[in-house]
């Protein structure tokens, strides 16, 4: 494989998963980590994606976000719309972090009243001026490359809600690994996440179908709805509408 094609890889791996490990990629790519490396040093001196110690990060995953750089923006906003109509007036939410849920926030209706519980400041600040939100930010410790909290004290919290749904991103979603992640301290929050609520609707963009992260957060089964950017009718996600209500 030419540079430029493991680069143009390398780049395209680190949008769909907003983040990826220089060990990953070299096992995917059968190359050196060294060589990955130099790729992705080459790649943050280009200005395309953000080196981080282990690996890298995504561009439109960086705080603070440029509209141009979110990667697959409309895809993210048709998820987002899709998820508002999941949302009852009286609920009580659970919210994740990430680009796709911020397109959620911004698109909140005026009209509906909730309470709302998340793990993502930048989301908690998208919802602080709706006119009939109760938005609560859960405590943790703040993660520097995703900007949500973990650890223990925002498990415990969640221990203590009851949800009546929970909006969940995701890392790798596959029917035979289920939903998986690269973080072990965001896959125990996201778990926790899930328990707390009385069901869960996955966000995910269609290309992260069928993939897989090395740490497992739940089978799909776990899932009461997936939302993509794709028709629910399109051939490449009708094998999931058999395990979860696809939208």
């Amino acid at each position: 494989m030419l540079k430029e094609e493991r680069q143009q890889h390398i780049i395209s791996q680190i949008n769909i998963h907003n983040k990826v490990l220089s060990t990953d990629l070299s096992a995917q790519l059968n190359v050196s980590e060294d060589t990955i490396r130099r790729d992705l040093n080459e790649l943050a001196e280009l200005g395309k994606i953000v080196k981080v110690y282990g690996g890298a990060l995504s561009k439109s995953f960086h705080y603070p976000f440029s509209g141009r750089e979110i990667y697959n923006k409309d895809g993210k906003k048709e998820i987002a719309r899709k998820a508002v109509g999941l949302v009852e007036d009286g609920m009580v939410l659970l919210v994740g972090g990430g680009t796709t849920m911020i397109e959620l926030a911004r698109i909140f209706p005026e009209n509906i009243h909730c309470t709302i519980f998340t793990i993502s400041p930048l989301v908690g600040l998208e919802l602080a001026e709706h006119p009939n939100i109760a938005v609560n930010l859960l405590a943790g410790q703040l993660a520097a490359n995703s900007h949500i909290v973990t650890g223990s004290q925002v498990i415990s919290q969640l221990s203590e809600i009851k949800a009546d749904l929970c909006f969940l991103g995701t890392n790798g979603i596959s029917i035979t690994h289920g939903i998986s992640d690269s973080d072990w301290e965001v896959v125990q929050v996201k778990k926790a996440m899930i328990n707390s609520a009385s069901k869960t609707a996955l966000l995910s963009i269609s290309e992260k179908l069928d993939s897989m992260q090395k740490m497992k957060i739940c089978n799909l089964s776990a899932i009461d709805y997936l939302l993509t950017d794709l028709d629910p009718q399109s051939v490449y996600i009708e094998k999931y509408a058999s395990i979860v209500s696809v939208i």
